[in-house]
């Protein structure tokens, strides 16, 4: 059976240091996975990576069986993303970005309500460049899930929000969950991926240095609760790059 997403022995080099190196990951169709790390650790590498902004300098990555990078178009039509640097039209209103972004593909959800959703009705005619950082993230959050993508990539999700928008936020990934929608989530709220991910993947230098449930990595780090954990493993990493 055909992983959601699959990448192999994925390097990733800038200027002679490696960003990703030799990540191997596959994720099941309808998991909601995880990916932590310290800042620099390689997060949004490898999800650029996946997504085809990127091209690996080896291995290879593999969303739906196809290449991001060779089957661009395709992998458009299946994959949605939400990353830190949204791509929206200042110029446009809530709702003009949101209708075109669903125009981009043949099928998708409704824009009027997943405005609603996302709790953005009271700025819907707001110019996008008048909105504050939470309501323009969560307009970027719906400029990905529009076109009601099979697997979706969302980076730091909740970042600049209220615990009311962080909440609403949660309950639409908890419902694509529930629609079998494969999700990748790059956090640092460790209450955020231990509610919404069945599993996680710690990276630290480029490589996965921890992996399986919130439980499995808080047992392989000897923790008590998820951020010390996290802590646990980022500073292990660390020492073994110093000795190295």
């Amino acid at each position: 059976m055909t992983s959601a997403v699959e990448t192999r022995g994925v390097r990733r080099v800038y200027r002679g240091r490696a960003a990703l190196d030799g990540v191997d990951l596959e994720v099941p169709i309808g998991e909601t996975i995880g990916i932590l790390g310290r800042n620099g650790a390689g997060k949004t590498t490898l999800v650029e990576t996946i997504a085809g902004l990127r091209k690996p300098t080896s291995g290879s990555v593999r969303v739906l069986g196809l290449d991001p990078v060779r089957d661009r178009a395709r992998v458009r039509s299946i994959l949605g993303v939400q990353l830190q640097d949204a791509l929206l039209h200042f110029s446009l209103t809530v709702a003009e970005n949101m209708r075109l972004h669903r125009s981009f593909h043949r099928h998708g959800a409704d824009p009027d309500e997943l405005i609603h959703q996302l709790g953005l009705d009271d700025v819907r005619q707001t110019r996008t460049e008048n909105l504050s950082g939470g309501q323009r993230q969560r307009l970027s959050v719906g400029a990905a899930l529009v076109g009601r993508p099979r697997v979706v990539i969302l980076d730091e999700l909740t970042t600049g929000l209220d615990p009311d928008g962080r909440r609403g936020i949660w309950r639409v990934i908890e419902d694509l969950r529930a629609e079998g929608v494969t999700i990748l989530l790059v956090s640092h709220s460790m209450d955020e991926v231990e509610r919404l991910c069945e599993r996680l993947i710690v990276l630290d230098s480029g490589r996965i240095v921890a992996e399986g449930s919130p439980e499995d990595v808080r047992r392989h780090a000897g923790a008590e609760d998820l951020e010390e954990a996290f802590l646990t493993l980022s500073a292990q990493a660390r020492e073994a790059e110093e000795r190295a």
